[in-house]
């Protein structure tokens, strides 16, 4: 019997699938596992693979599932935002719409994000907390149509960044609508902020201080 062998795309396939069913059962697990290895682990016996598998397809076990959670919110948002146009809109609104769905995305894994957010705000996290919440708020600023490429493209980035991590951390505290009002006032900070970098030196990555904060306020409050 002749085996064909899988070309470089299939396999992709197989693994992108492979970690999509981590993810789902992880979600399971997570709200009284917490985000661990032991979490990964288990969340790979779930799906029928062996310790060794689930650590190829996940070398970095809950840090690989919480990049894979944060893409899937990411998704999550863009479809719930397909039959918006962007263009029809102001950018405040296009900015708070895109906030709104990103938060609307998490929802349905709620339990899940709350033990996600607990991890991503131990100090050894905080560089990947970062980085996704900066991937989100460039998923978010592209569908709003920014084409910036100069240091406007980083710092509205961070500065979304700041009011993605913060909104969510008010929506498992105190409720959607609290989330949404908090991020409607940093909006219109944003709309602001042309007038504020004529008077402010801009650091990005001091901007970016404000995800870490947020996700302190998560774990300490």
């Amino acid at each position: 019997m002749s085996h064909t062998a899988e070309t470089p795309a299939e396999t992709q396939d197989w693994a992108a699938r492979a970690e999509q069913q981590l993810l789902d059962h992880a979600l399971t697990l997570a709200p009284r596992e917490g985000w661990t290895w032991r979490t990964a682990k288990a969340a790979g016996r779930a799906a029928g693979f062996s310790d060794g598998e689930t650590e190829l397809l996940i070398p970095h076990g809950p840090a690989d599932l919480a990049a894979l959670l944060s893409r899937r919110h990411d998704a999550r948002a863009l479809t719930m935002l397909k039959d918006v146009d962007p263009l029809a809109l102001k950018v405040r609104e296009r900015i708070a719409k895109a906030v709104e769905a990103r938060l609307d995305a998490a929802a349905p894994d709620e339990p899940a994000v709350r033990r996600w957010m607990g991890w991503l705000a131990l100090p050894a996290n905080a560089a990947l907390a970062g980085r996704l919440a900066w991937e989100s708020a460039d998923v978010l600023w592209r569908w709003a149509g920014d084409a910036a490429t100069d240091e406007n493209h980083y710092s509205k980035r961070a500065l979304l960044a700041a009011i993605l991590s913060g909104a969510m951390a008010i929506r498992l505290g105190s409720g959607r609508a609290d989330a949404l009002a908090f991020a409607g006032r940093r909006i219109e900070d944003v709309m602001r902020f042309e007038k504020w970098k004529a008077t402010t030196r801009l650091r990005p990555y001091d901007l970016l201080a404000g995800v870490a904060g947020a996700l302190g306020r998560m774990r300490y409050r």
